[in-house]
This record gives C-alpha cells, sequence and structure tokens, in this order.
C-alpha cells in the first residue's frame, strides 16, 4: 500500500454536527486498524455525554480514541493545550507505525494543528482579566466580543461571541501588547502529509437530523444531566456549560425559560453552528474530498487514503 511509504501520515475528517462523522470514522479506524483523535471540543468534558452526543464505549467498538473525559467541567481546556496534546498523541501513534486520524467539526481546534499554529504567548495579566470578566457579568460578554469585532474583526470571526473565555483572552492579550489578536497567531511548517476527507448531506435532511437528536438527548435524560452538573457544584458560567444545549437547559432549571423555549433554541442555535462550521470546511475547498454521508462507499474511501493520490507533502 502506498500509506506505507508516507511520511508522518495525517487523515483528517470533517463535516457539520449530525451529518455521521463518529460512525464513519470508525469504520474506516477499524479497517486501516488506525487510532481516532476527536477534535470535538464538547467531548473534553466528563460527565457531559448526553447533551454533547458523545459516543459510548460501546459504539467506539474498539477502536482506540484520544482527547474524549480528559478533563472535568470545570477544567479549563483551551486551542493550545488541545494542539499541544493532539501533537504529541500523533507522533506516539507514529511511533506504533499506526495511522492517526482527527475527526471533529471544530475547525479551528483541526486548523491549528494542521498549520501548526503558535499561540500567542503573552503571560496572563490576573488584574486586568478581573476587570473584563467583571465587565461581561452584565450582557455575558456582548459588549466587550463589539469592542473585539472593532479592534480585531479577523480574531472575531473566529470566535464565537458566546465564548466568553476566549474573547477575554484575545482583548487582554491586545491590550497588553498594542498587537491585534490576530496578528500574533503566527503559522509554522507543517510536518504532517495529510488528507482531508469531508461528509455532507443536503441542509434540510441535516436539520431534520439535528431536530432527531436534540429530542433524542431529552428523552435520554439531558435535563437531568445538566441538573446533576449543578448539583454537583458546577456553575452554569462555566465555559463548558456555554455549549449549545447545555446553556438553554440552565436557564430553564434557572426559571428564565421554559423548557419548549429551551428545546427551540437549541435547536435555533445548533443550526446557527452548522453554518459557523461551513465557514471552516467549504465544499469547494480542493484540499477537501467530500463525500454525501448518505451514499459513502466504504471501500472507495479506503483504497483513496491508501492511494497516492492528492496527498499534501509536509511543509519541511
Amino acid at each position: 500500500m502506498y500509506l506505507q511509504r508516507i511520511k508522518n501520515p495525517l487523515v483528517v475528517i470533517v463535516g457539520p454536527t449530525a451529518v455521521g462523522k463518529t460512525e464513519f470514522s470508525i469504520q474506516i479506524a477499524k479497517a486501516l486498524s488506525a487510532e481516532i483523535i476527536s477534535a470535538d471540543s464538547r467531548y473534553f468534558y466528563r460527565e457531559m455525554n448526553i447533551g454533547t452526543a458523545k459516543p459510548l464505549p460501546e459504539e467506539l467498538q474498539g477502536v482506540p480514541h484520544h482527547l474524549i473525559d480528559v478533563a472535568r467541567p470545570d477544567e479549563p481546556w483551551n486551542l493550545a493545550l488541545f494542539q499541544q496534546q493532539a501533537t504529541k498523541i500523533i507522533t506516539d501513534i507514529h511511533q506504533k507505525k499506526k495511522l492517526p486520524i482527527i475527526v471533529g467539526g471544530t475547525g479551528q481546534y483541526i486548523q491549528a494543528v494542521l498549520g501548526a499554529w503558535s499561540m500567542p504567548t503573552q503571560a496572563v495579566d490576573n488584574k486586568l482579566r478581573a476587570i473584563l470578566e467583571k465587565m461581561v457579568i452584565k450582557d455575558r460578554g456582548v459588549e466587550l466580543y463589539a469592542f473585539l469585532r472593532k479592534v480585531d474583526p479577523v480574531a472575531a470571526n473566529l470566535i464565537d461571541w458566546r465564548n466568553v473565555r476566549r474573547t477575554i483572552r484575545a482583548v487582554e492579550v491586545i491590550l497588553k501588547t498594542g498587537v491585534r489578536f490576530s496578528e500574533q497567531r503566527k503559522i509554522s511548517t507543517s510536518p504532517y502529509s495529510r488528507k482531508m476527507i469531508g461528509l455532507y448531506r443536503d441542509r434540510t435532511e441535516l436539520y431534520r437530523r439535528i431536530d432527531l437528536r436534540i429530542e433524542q438527548m431529552l428523552s435520554q435524560g439531558l435535563v437531568e444531566e445538566v441538573q446533576h452538573l449543578l448539583v454537583s457544584g458546577y456553575t452554569a458560567d462555566l465555559p463548558a456549560l456555554s455549549a449549545i444545549g447545555y446553556r438553554e437547559i440552565c436557564s430553564y432549571l434557572q426559571g428564565k425559560i421554559s423548557l419548549e423555549e429551551a428545546i427551540v433554541l437549541m435547536k435555533r442555535q445548533t443550526r446557527t453552528f452548522v453554518r459557523r462550521q461551513a465557514n471552516w470546511f467549504k465544499l469547494n475547498d480542493p484540499n477537501i474530498r467530500w463525500y454525501p454521508a448518505d451514499q459513502v462507499d466504504l471501500k472507495d474511501i479506503i483504497d483513496y487514503i491508501n492511494s497516492e493520490q492528492d496527498w499534501v507533502p509536509p511543509d519541511i
């Protein structure tokens, strides 16, 4: 197989939420004796299973998975830490003469590994951060995000306005250095030979699957899962609990909205998130080979991965 002659091979499987990446990637990994690295930021946290649609152990079918359940909900996990850990895991997999496969819909996390991003190293200023954190209490960071969009629109476009922690960090770095946050993110050479595969579905069908998934989450006990997290001492303002589903159910449990309103918001926000995902991985991207998720030919994709075709060589 040509794959055996590739230097530092890395396969990446991308696609929007609910498209079917998990099942698809497991079948590919089994066929190629590969190991999977999750690039889904929702999977990092333990005790958050239903609302993240995290696969059950039996659904993993014995395929080694990495970066799932690696932190408590109150432990900070950021882009830099993911990049560091993912890079180490890829090296370990290569040393075992096996193929690493990154799977996920969190575009920035994937690009940080593919592009070997170097994150701003400005030390945390606790006094400044405390001031910024006080600013976001009243409006959950809306005003601070508007400031970021004004001074660094490139960085703002890469940060979800609801991700208060990342907004604070970007503003903190800008104020301390006088340089745009986006300009401090450097891209160095990548050591990987990479090949990217994308899954897509008709948008109407994808939305139908999203709605069905949310209904299943509720029937499986999403409300009870969130309630357990809050009773366990995790607060609703934690970055982990700002994820879609958890945020809305927290508001419901706090009496701010009805359950029906929470469900509507979950569906609406997930659809918005899908559109944001499309900004990272476009159907016309020549570096991604796209497949319709409802017509996937597993053998064809395995043959494609094993072939010489379309490998992007290392930058070094």
